[in-house]
């Protein structure tokens, strides 16, 4: 065993280092801060990617790495929520909806790991990420450029429906640990 950690887990790590930095930029009032702070949004957003890839096409799967970047990715999309919940910038039934979501399918993980099962990643797991990852950037950014006012609602809708499918996808496949 390496003493070092591996890069994908240094890229979760780098991704959970930003939180505070996009937090800090999304509520500053220089000017520019809302596109830093979706600069940030998206550098970190892409190492969710990054780190996946390079762990599986190098074999650097670890259960640390298991663990800690559905953590990561879940601190990333809530913290920013809560903070574009306190701006008024986001629904709060839109935030209860993501939140339940993360909440039931983390409990899911946890009762099939409990039983030697992974719930991996599904497609409709992976679309709801990226209408998420989308859906943030634009209410960012539709704050300095107002223009952008319908696409950000109409991917609060796109992020809720694919977060709902994607909810009702994995519990339909891992309904066994459904009690």
């Amino acid at each position: 065993m390496s003493r070092h950690l591996a890069l994908p887990n240094q890229l979760t790590i780098l991704r959970l280092l930003m939180v505070p930095v996009i937090g800090y930029t999304l509520t500053a009032s220089w000017m520019y801060h809302d596109q830093v702070s979706v600069a940030v949004y998206a550098s970190a957003a892409a190492t969710d990617t990054l780190d996946g890839r390079i762990a599986r096409s190098r074999h650097l799967v670890s259960e640390l790495g298991k663990f800690l970047d559905p953590v990561a990715d879940k601190i990333l999309v809530i913290t920013v929520l809560a903070i574009l919940l306190g701006m008024k910038v986001v629904p709060f039934w839109v935030v209860v909806v993501i939140l339940a979501r993360e909440f039931v399918i983390t409990g899911l993980r946890f009762v099939a790991a409990g039983q030697g099962v992974v719930v991996g990643a599904t497609p409709w797991g992976k679309s709801k990420t990226v209408t998420q990852n989308v859906m943030i950037g634009l209410l960012i950014l539709e704050q300095p450029y107002p223009v952008l006012s319908a696409a950000a609602q109409a991917f609060v809708i796109i992020a809720v429906v694919a977060t709902v499918a994607s909810g009702v996808d994995y519990l339909w496949r891992y309904r066994r640990f459904v009690v």
